[in-house]
């Protein structure tokens, strides 16, 4: 199935002290540059939609370019919140694609070979995310006191990329949209319409930038895998 990847990458930064993170360095690439060439690897994936900060799309074309990335279809400006940018991003996809994509450009290490994991499984359930099983202990907390502590066996970090078929995500947008709702996760608009989404395992390296010391522990993951 033709995929099209929406990468969002349109947040401000404001735990990496106004820093931009995806244009950081990080090994030979910036961080988007790294984000962009694990999907350009994918043969899944038909094209690459960009959505950032007006100001940051020349530095994001420019690292496209050094990157070698032939597969950056466009980039566009993103919203108030992330939901806004995800829309904004899917409107200029191409009209063939069968499954949209959505990623965090904060991701960079995410495999290839999992990305093609979600893929496969999103096309079987008409919707997959990536993610993790939990390894601590999660407690739900009330005014400072623990209410409950819910099964660990059931309990997964979710991470992006999130596929859906194309025509099952439009219509939980189109759901969000019409009752005023505004979620943070991709599969939550899915889950709203009574979507099945699957759960594809991955791995723990599949960590999203956000503060200063992800980028240290990003570039010591990126230096082991090339051991």
């Amino acid at each position: 199935m033709e995929t099209s990847v929406v990468i969002v990458c349109a947040g401000n930064s404001t735990r990496m002290g106004g820093v931009n993170k995806i244009l950081l360095p990080l090994g030979e690439r910036l961080v988007i540059g790294a984000t962009m060439q694990a999907f350009q690897k994918c043969e899944s994936i038909s094209e690459i939609v960009i959505v950032a900060r007006e100001d940051d799309i020349p530095a994001i074309k420019a690292e496209a370019e050094a990157a070698g990335i032939t597969k950056l279809a466009k980039c566009t400006v993103g919203g108030k919140t992330r939901q806004e940018s995800v829309i904004n991003g899917i409107r200029c996809i191409s009209r063939t694609s069968s499954l949209v994509a959505i990623h965090d450009g904060a991701r960079p290490l995410v495999r290839p070979e999992h990305i093609e994991k979600v893929i496969k499984d999103a096309s079987v359930f008409g919707g997959a995310t990536l993610g993790v099983p939990v390894k601590d202990t999660i407690k739900t907390v009330d005014d400072g006191l623990i209410t409950d502590t819910p099964p660990r066996s059931s309990l997964y970090i979710t991470q992006t990329p999130q596929i859906f078929r194309r025509e099952l995500y439009f219509e939980g947008v189109d759901f969000a949209l019409e009752h005023g709702l505004d979620f943070t996760d991709d599969c939550q608009l899915v889950e709203a319409i009574g979507g099945k989404v699957c759960m594809t395992v991955g791995d723990y390296t599949n960590i999203k930038i956000t503060t200063p010391e992800d980028i240290r522990i990003a570039e010591v993951l990126m230096s082991a895998d090339r051991k």
